[in-house]
């Protein structure tokens, strides 16, 4: 049996509760939810990228990305994305941001599945993302 590893990218603060950004166990690599919070730099509070929708989905996709790639995976090995809006208005803006971000990443296969729902997130935060990774 492999054993589950914890994954932490340096870009990130140790998770405010028991749970780990990224968990690795054999191929199968999950991405906890992140948020569009700026990395992790000397002792400073989380903060968001910005105010908008724009900022925060960018630098949450490069959060999700650091952990995929501390647990050796790319988006490429990426099956399912759910991304949580507190907005409905914003379904259109983020379809538009997912898409352009997907083609300047370049990605060769089928795109990954995906799932969409509104939620609650704390104040000042539009979007929260997790993903499911196979890798080879």
């Amino acid at each position: 049996m492999t054993d589950k590893i914890a994954l932490t990218p340096k870009t990130h603060t140790t998770p405010p509760a028991r749970f780990s950004h990224g968990v690795k166990k054999g191929n199968i690599l999950q991405v906890a939810g992140q948020v569009g919070f700026l990395p992790a730099e000397d002792g400073r509070p989380p903060a968001p990228a910005g105010p908008g929708l724009r900022e925060q989905m960018l630098q949450t996709l490069a959060n999700v990305q650091a952990i995929l790639e501390e647990g050796g995976a790319g988006w490429d090995d990426v099956m399912m994305v759910r991304v949580y809006l507190t907005e409905v208005d914003h379904f259109a803006e983020m379809n538009e941001i997912y898409d352009a971000y997907f083609r300047e990443q370049g990605l060769t296969g089928p795109p990954a599945a995906r799932t969409t729902v509104y939620v609650g997130l704390p104040a000042g935060l539009l979007i929260e993302i997790d993903a499911l990774a196979v890798l080879g």
